[in-house]
């Protein structure tokens, strides 16, 4: 039980950070389809963001880590995701609802470095 409310509070502090980031950015000037690697970075994204925080709320983290861990997932929405905050909100949102979180932190363990190497951030 414990387990679940920590995975399920890794997922409403995710979506607090994406709220974070969009109130940032202007109204959203409508829905936006993403699609190929506008479509990867936002996977990559969603894992990194959804693992830092898991991983924090179960304390296999600092809170240092975690933030440099969200950092990264702000630079990939900024540099290769294309639309307003809202609109790259949204579709974390989507990306979140697609995945629950256990396959969420197995594409971490799959695909976390190449996600690095594939949407570099600096």
């Amino acid at each position: 039980m414990a387990r679940r409310f920590i995975l399920t509070a890794a997922v409403c502090s995710v979506l607090s950070i994406a709220a974070l980031v969009a109130s940032s950015g202007a109204a959203s000037a409508g829905t936006r389809v993403y699609e190929g690697r506008e479509a990867a970075a936002l996977r990559c994204a969603n894992t990194l963001a959804l693992t830092a925080v898991a991983l924090s709320a179960a304390e296999l983290i600092g809170e240092g880590e975690k933030n440099v861990m969200l950092g990264v997932t702000v630079r990939i929405l900024d540099r290769h995701v294309e639309g307003t905050w809202a609109q790259k909100r949204a579709a974390m949102e989507v990306m979140r609802d697609r995945r629950s979180v256990p396959d969420t932190l197995e594409d971490y363990r799959r695909i976390a470095e190449r996600c690095l190497v594939q949407f570099p951030i600096n």
